[in-house]
């Protein structure tokens, strides 16, 4: 059902795994999809794959740590038109774990928090008031049950993503009379490229741990971040969709 027809809607590192496959999600059900993304050649690999399967895509470089450059990509965005739709969904998650709270650098916190917290951060505050003329818009962020189970040796990951919960919120509140909702979607560990080189025994937990017990791939989410985007979750807002197999219980 084609019930984002003709909208103008980011998804950022669309580039690869989750990404993707919301980005081409969103697709099929008639967005006009800008794919931002940081790589280049994976920008225009996207857009070729999901051009050659019949869904209007665009590659734009975004890199979501620069000013300049976000404000760079929404201005192409918006030559499409205004944007209806955000999927803060770039982020970092290959290799970050195994380190105790107290080994973790300063600057890999740091890091983390650049690319987790202030990129959904930044992109947001470049694309809302396009959003706020437009007198409708949906965002949705891309978070983790991770900052609900408190995951060990991930403490800079996990407080990257509770940060992002938070934000959630406190954008929910000052945005919903300007028609805009902004929630987050939060995954359980995910097999994709980012997940790579997630020990296994940590796939092990989350297998155990589930009350779904199969592997979670990016199919499991994307049909709820697309109807976060929809007509029908209109007066949804400031919530924290859990999407893990009931891995964590909030």
């Amino acid at each position: 059902m084609d019930t984002l027809q003709g909208r103008n809607v980011v998804v950022t590192g669309a580039g690869r795994g989750l990404g993707l496959a919301i980005a081409r999600r969103l697709g099929t059900a008639g967005a006009r999809v800008q794919l931002a993304e940081v790589d280049g050649a994976r920008g225009v690999e996207a857009e070729k794959v999901l051009r050659d399967e019949g869904l209007e895509a665009r590659y734009v470089h975004m890199d979501v740590t620069d000013p300049a450059s976000v404000t760079s990509a929404v201005e192409q965005v918006l030559a499409d038109g205004p944007v209806y739709g955000l999927v803060n969904n770039a982020g970092l998650a290959d290799g970050v774990g195994g380190k105790r709270f107290q080994d973790i650098t300063v600057e890999d916190w740091d890091r983390l928090m650049l690319v987790n917290s202030r990129g959904p951060w930044l992109v947001s505050r470049a694309v809302v008031p396009s959003m706020i003329e437009a007198g409708v818009g949906r965002i949705v962020h891309i978070s983790s049950d991770a900052s609900l189970y408190g995951s060990a040796r991930l403490a800079h990951y996990v407080t990257s993503k509770g940060g992002l919960n938070a934000l959630t919120r406190a954008m929910a509140r000052e945005l919903g009379d300007d028609g805009i909702t902004v929630n987050a979607v939060a995954p359980g560990l995910t097999l994709s490229e980012s997940a790579e080189h997630v020990p296994p025994d940590r796939h092990e937990l989350y297998r155990q741990g589930r009350a779904i017990t199969r592997d979670q791939t990016p199919d499991d989410l994307v049909g709820t971040v697309a109807f976060l985007l929809g007509p029908e979750s209109s007066y949804l807002t400031g919530q924290l969709v859990v999407v893990d197999g009931g891995f964590v219980f909030p």
